[in-house]
């Protein structure tokens, strides 16, 4: 069964370039496909579509090593979350 994760971040002022630059040659095993969508200022989420819950969990060492490469550039957003917000699940309901 396909599943995403997806991952909320908050960029520094003026490292929005860094930013988007660390995610351009991602290479993780077994993503299907991966989107960056900028849902406000300095703020970005990424939707990554995996064949299933098993592969995606077995590339989160890659997934972590690409966070490490630019932790730099974010900022922390605030309530215990740390730097990221992350969210994982199966596809449940393709409506279209």
């Amino acid at each position: 069964m396909t599943a995403f994760n997806t991952v909320r971040f908050r960029v520094k002022p003026g490292r929005d370039q860094d930013f988007l630059d660390a995610h351009r040659n991602i290479s993780w095993p077994g993503l299907a496909r991966a989107c960056m969508i900028k849902t406000g200022d300095q703020t970005y989420c990424i939707i990554g579509e995996w064949p299933d819950m098993e592969t995606m969990a077995n590339a989160r060492p890659n997934m972590i090593a690409t966070l490490n490469s630019f932790r730099d550039t974010l900022e922390d957003l605030g309530n215990g979350l740390g730097v990221t917000d992350a969210i994982a699940g199966p596809d449940v309901l393709a409506p279209k």
